[in-house]
């Protein structure tokens, strides 16, 4: 790299520890640029965690909200990203972990209704509905892992973040993110398994 790339990093670093500082402050103006530039970003995060388009727009709000209130306490200004990173992922799991289990209505085969349901699942064999009922089954078995489980699993392979920034973001070495990918993984066999049943 050039000396006028490392200069022109080294002033994006500066101006942006800057704004950070003057947002702990209390400047408000300051604090809503930090927000404009991460807001797209955190938002697919929490979507990709919660997978719901409400609770990702709440949690998202929420993360920030408490970004906001403690941003003082932030030791580490070139650490905010991770730290902000880290509140959502919080945020997310305790959206999780409130949420209300999905109810099941279960439906007597012997009904009209029942016949009708086992009828068109019959009918319709096609491999795109085989595709699509495979992709269903993946998303109910995700629903019913644990919030640490889902938030791993979709921060890594929906959000495609590397294992060494997921070891940032939740402050813990990059093998126990792999054992933690490893544990989340075979829970979510498991569910798939109970899925297939």
């Amino acid at each position: 790299m050039t000396d006028s790339g490392v200069d022109a990093m080294g002033t994006v670093r500066s101006v942006e520890r800057a704004v950070i500082e003057r947002a702990a402050r209390g400047d408000h103006l300051a604090f809503d640029s930090l927000v404009a530039a991460r807001s797209s970003r955190l938002y697919r995060t929490a979507l990709a965690i919660l997978r719901s388009e409400a609770d990702a727009h709440d949690a998202t709000q929420d993360a920030f909200v408490a970004a906001w209130q403690h941003l003082p306490g932030l030791r580490n200004p070139e650490q905010f990203d991770a730290w902000l990173g880290r509140i959502l992922v919080n945020t997310c799991r305790d959206g999780l972990r409130r949420r209300h289990r999905i109810q099941v209505r279960e439906i007597d085969v012997e009904s009209d209704e029942g016949s009708r349901a086992v009828a068109v699942r019959d009918a319709d064999r096609s491999p795109f509905a085989s595709a699509v009922g495979e992709a269903d089954a993946i998303r109910r078995a995700f629903n019913h892992l644990g919030p640490d489980h889902r938030a791993l699993l979709a921060l890594h392979y929906i959000e495609g973040r590397p294992l060494s920034e997921l070891a940032t973001l939740l402050s813990v070495p990059e093998g126990t993110i792999k054992w933690r990918l490893h544990r989340a993984r075979a829970a979510l066999e498991t569910a798939l398994g109970e899925e297939d049943r």
